[in-house]
């Protein structure tokens, strides 16, 4: 497959007056290919579509829309806004690329196969946002939740509005959400009633999300996923322009960046244990002001007037050794407080059980 990057389809047009949030810019017929092999009953396009930035403004945004062509007739279709464990900082790296044969080596490709699966197993749509245009060689915001929130929904309303994907505008929709696409997901359940009210959201599942960027710092700074901790704060970074990295980073932490910037995720997974204060002149970016606002800014639940308006199921691990459970039970419970239906069903995911036991993990999680 030809990169994102590359790929002239990618290239952005300039935005008018009439692209409003949701508007279908583009889109193409591709096919799907996973680990080589081609599913000869699933229909695919790329779409690239107008969203909503983190300060308001309108951006462009790229995902992929996967049919199930199993019968399913059209007034029983339901439409998945899924958002990948994808927290890559590089371009070619998004599920317009990994489910057309490119980044097969990305986790968040095989996490998503179990579900994805189950879904089309339903006869259900699937639309996943690369809350980004993959083919954008700056570095994402990924964890930007006022960024990626917005794209989500927007992928849905793209989704809708391509007339080869017969959907109703009314059709039911579902958002799911894992790790760096729980992230997303969150902010898509408590923007929806406000920011896409037209959509029929039914519900909501969420795991493993980070609710608050500085709790998720001191719990996993300098641990096995010191990686991800790194990729999270370079993310806000990337969209806030407040801050100032080369001032911020140590030289060992301007040469990660850089690696970083250009590159999957795949890689996080090979930086563990590494400190942030090796990183950042100033220590953790939570105890930096510049940062610290950036985080408040982008926290799930802490806005009474933006509650979920569908039933959300939260299924974070107990023991997650990355991700505090504490903040995604005090989320849901903050949630019910002011009038969200929301459940909880804890999953299976301690290092120790993926360690010794991935099968139960991996069968927990699906």
């Amino acid at each position: 497959p030809r990169p994102a990057s590359t790929d002239p389809w990618f290239d952005a047009p300039a935005l008018t007056a009439g692209d409003t949030p949701g508007t279908l810019l583009r889109h193409r017929p591709v096919t799907v290919q996973v680990y080589g092999v081609q599913p000869g009953n699933v229909t695919a396009h790329q779409l690239m579509y107008v969203t909503t930035d983190f300060d308001g403004s309108r951006t462009v945004a790229t995902g992929i829309l996967m049919i199930p062509e199993d019968g399913t007739p059209p007034q029983d279709r339901r439409l998945i806004g899924y958002s990948e464990a994808n927290d890559s900082l590089g371009p070619d790296c998004m599920p317009s690329t990994q489910w057309t044969g490119g980044n097969q080596t990305d986790p968040s490709l095989f996490s998503a196969l179990g579900p994805v699966a189950q879904m089309f197993g339903r006869g259900w749509a699937v639309m996943m946002s690369d809350t980004a245009n993959d083919g954008d060689t700056a570095p994402n915001g990924f964890s930007i939740g006022r960024f990626s929130g917005p794209a989500t929904l927007d992928g849905l309303r793209a989704a809708i509005a391509l007339p080869e994907a017969g959907l109703a505008p009314d059709v039911p929709a579902g958002i799911f959400g894992i790790a760096g696409g729980g992230v997303a997901a969150g902010f898509a359940a408590e923007m929806a009633g406000s920011y896409a009210p037209e959509l029929n959201l039914v519900g909501t599942v969420l795991q493993a999300m980070v609710v608050d960027s500085a709790t998720f710092e001191r719990t996993a700074d300098g641990g096995i996923g010191a990686g991800f901790v790194f990729a999270n704060s370079l993310g806000f970074a990337a969209k806030y322009p407040e801050i100032d990295l080369d001032a911020e980073l140590t030289p060992l932490g301007r040469a990660a960046a850089d690696r970083f910037h250009s590159t999957c995720q795949g890689l996080y997974l090979m930086f563990p244990f590494v400190p942030l204060s090796a990183l950042y002149v100033g220590g953790r970016p939570a105890d930096n002001p510049v940062f610290a606002r950036a985080y408040a800014e982008n926290t799930l639940g802490t806005r009474p007037d933006e509650v979920p308006n569908a039933p959300v199921l939260i299924t974070s691990c107990r023991d997650d050794f990355l991700v505090p459970y504490e903040d995604a039970r005090n989320l849901g419970d903050f949630w019910r407080d002011h009038g969200a239906d929301v459940e909880f069903d804890p999953s299976v995911c301690g290092v120790g059980d993926i360690l010794t036991d991935p099968v139960r993990v991996e069968v927990a999680r699906v």
